[in-house]
């Protein structure tokens, strides 16, 4: 079984992208095909004075830091692999504009002010390339991304009824567990809404993302509700159910507010990550992680030429 996931070099890893798609993928230890998406981060980051370059790296580190055994498996830069955009054409011809259209997160960005251009809306058919291409089973995603996975799907069914089983058919794996990881403003995070705690900040800085959490406006003096509280939602995603209770508990003993809260919040999360953010800044401080991509690159081409190949054959291109 393989199992494919991938991030994009968009910014700063913030916490979303850890527990949503990077903490579940690496909690699979074998049979990891893994890639830095710099191709879809050009739909938001493109030709600013070398920011994709700079994020790459960062991105790559990132992996490497929080655990990822590039060893042992298969961790790339998408751009390395050009057969890749020669099977998101083939794909687009097999993809109909109504499936596009009804793609949930096109339009959520469209309404959010990003402005629409063709490489936005057809990146649900470069996803399905990246994945379809390398014959992956599993594809770890956040719940707002089961829908990529499912149009994946749709254009595979398509291709294989007409040239017979020429893909196998992803699948999203997902931790039924983890809701969507909410922002400061209690929306789903995203780099695209400003809303983000970054991994790998300074403390100053992480306790000002931190203070930037809604909460409501319950006196210090009077309990707080912990289940609609957005600083308890994102806590105890680093915190076990003795830890969870036992903040449940000082939200109702009326002694402590918000600030309190959001304190205890910032430390939790600079603790977590104290390790990763030691291995990411001596990473960053040589080119290290180029020799590891490179590394990535060789075996990732191999595999995406040998299955493209049967592709183009099996379709008599």
């Amino acid at each position: 079984m393989k199992i494919f996931t991938g991030i994009q070099p968009s910014g700063d890893l913030h916490i979303g992208n850890y527990f949503g798609a990077i903490k579940p993928m690496l909690e699979q230890k074998n049979n990891l095909i893994m890639f830095i998406a710099d191709y879809h981060a050009m739909t938001s980051v493109l030709k600013k004075n070398n920011l994709l370059k700079e994020n790459i790296k960062k991105a790559a580190a990132a992996f490497v830091s929080l655990g990822l055994d590039y060893k042992n498996n298969i961790f790339y830069l998408q751009s390395d692999v050009k057969e890749v955009l020669e099977l998101y054409w083939i794909l687009s011809n097999f993809t109909p504009m109504g499936l596009l259209e009804r793609a949930h997160s096109y339009k959520d960005k469209i309404a959010k002010g990003i402005s629409p251009n063709h490489s936005l809306f057809s990146y649900p058919v470069l996803m399905a390339a990246d994945i379809l291409l390398f014959d992956a089973n599993k594809v770890p995603v956040g719940k707002d991304q089961i829908q990529h996975i499912e149009i994946a799907r749709d254009i595979a069914i398509k291709i294989n009824n007409e040239f017979g089983q020429i893909f196998s058919l992803p699948e999203a794996l997902i931790d039924e567990n983890m809701q969507t990881i909410v922002g400061t403003d209690g929306a789903k995070m995203s780099k695209s809404y400003s809303n983000t705690i970054d991994i790998f900040t300074d403390y100053k800085s992480l306790k000002k993302q931190v203070n930037k959490i809604a909460s409501d406006s319950t006196p210090l003096e009077e309990p707080k509700d912990w289940q609609n509280c957005n600083i308890f939602k994102i806590a105890s995603l680093f915190l076990n159910e003795d830890e969870q209770n036992s903040l449940k508990q000082r939200y109702a003993s009326g002694k402590e507010g918000y600030g309190h809260f959001k304190l205890y919040l910032c430390d939790v999360i600079w603790e977590y990550f104290s390790k990763a953010r030691a291995e990411y800044e001596r990473l960053l401080s040589t080119n290290e992680i180029y020799d590891i991509l490179n590394i990535g690159k060789d075996k990732a081409k191999v595999l995406a030429k040998q299955n493209l190949d049967k592709i183009k054959q099996a379709m008599n291109i």
